[in-house]
């Protein structure tokens, strides 16, 4: 019964105009969600095999450099291949009119940057404020991460032991 009152909520906040940018909206976030997240996965495992390889050796601070130099491209990469995502998704709709301005329309809005002038239909307008919101919670993930992957680096160089 609260399945049907909540669909009947949705349907009555929610205008028709904007029931498609929902429907595209979150399974994109969270598909780019858990692509960060498992990519974030991966690098952390990169990270840990180069810090344990490598920070017994004679200049340590410049394999800590080196590691999170690494680490930083790519989280960075995996933004922009999320932002790629969301280019994919405006093309498809047929909201942007080509590839490029779609790819640089998105990575305004993931970063919540902003000044392109490049502008949706109004109809898909509601997309690209879902997609800053994705952007938000991509970076805040990312944010956490890198602070760890900081500390452990810091951490484990003073006290000698491996991560």
């Amino acid at each position: 019964m609260r399945i049907a009152q909540a669909v009947l909520v949705f349907d009555a906040v929610i205008p028709t105009t904007w029931r498609a940018e929902w429907v595209w909206g979150f399974p994109l976030i969270v598909l780019t969600v858990v692509i960060h997240v498992l990519g974030l996965g991966l690098v952390n495992r990169r990270a840990r095999l180069i810090s344990n390889s490598t920070m017994s050796r004679r200049h340590p601070t410049f394999m800590r450099v080196v590691a999170m130099s690494i680490t930083i491209w790519l989280a960075c990469s995996l933004h922009a291949f999320e932002a790629a995502i969301w280019a994919w998704a405006y093309r498809l709709l047929g909201a942007l009119p080509n590839y490029k301005s779609a790819m640089l329309y998105s990575l305004s809005a993931i970063t919540s940057y902003g000044h392109v002038n490049l502008y949706l239909d109004e109809h898909w307008q509601l997309l690209g404020a879902l997609e800053a919101l994705n952007g938000w919670l991509l970076f805040g993930l990312t944010t956490a991460f890198l602070f760890g992957i900081v500390n452990k680096l810091w951490l484990t160089s003073e006290s000698g032991e491996q991560w």
